[in-house]
């Protein structure tokens, strides 16, 4: 999996110009699933994410989790994080799993992750808007290809 983490003061998404989902502070994940992604990865990036300290404390040290500021989740799928651009000047998405595969692992993931914070999502394929303010900004990747 790869995802795209920001730290949010707030974020939205929107279909067809009516909102759908939106969250206060908090992350907002651009999920991405390839085609040699398991279970496991989805248990690796729910673990590394709830407990990543990425927030600020009250000296200022990005020290608390997404857990310890009682924030919230908007969680947006995003095949083009598998865009394979070494040929050409048009991304190419072949890198990314069969929407059938990545919709029972993005599915798994956010699932995992409401028992813990509170989830709001996009839907799956959609073309969607996602409007942000960026907190700090702090953007991080994590793909757990790469542990």
């Amino acid at each position: 999996m790869k995802i795209v983490i920001q730290r949010v003061k707030r974020a939205q998404v929107s279909i067809e110009q009516d909102l759908y989902s939106s969250i206060g502070n908090g992350l907002l994940l651009l999920v991405g699933v390839g085609p040699d992604d398991s279970q496991e990865d989805v248990d690796y990036a729910v673990r590394k994410i709830l407990n990543m300290r990425i927030f600020s404390d009250q000296e200022g040290k990005m020290n608390v989790s997404i857990k310890d500021i009682e924030g919230e989740i908007l969680s947006i799928s995003q095949f083009t994080l598998y865009a394979d651009t070494k040929k050409g000047n048009r991304p190419a998405f072949t890198g990314a799993a069969k929407p059938d595969i990545a919709t029972r692992y993005y599915d798994s993931f956010n699932q995992q992750l409401s028992q813990e914070v509170p989830v709001k999502t996009g839907v799956f394929g959609a073309d969607m808007q996602v409007e942000l303010v960026n907190d700090g900004p702090v953007t991080i990747i994590l793909d757990t290809k790469n542990k």
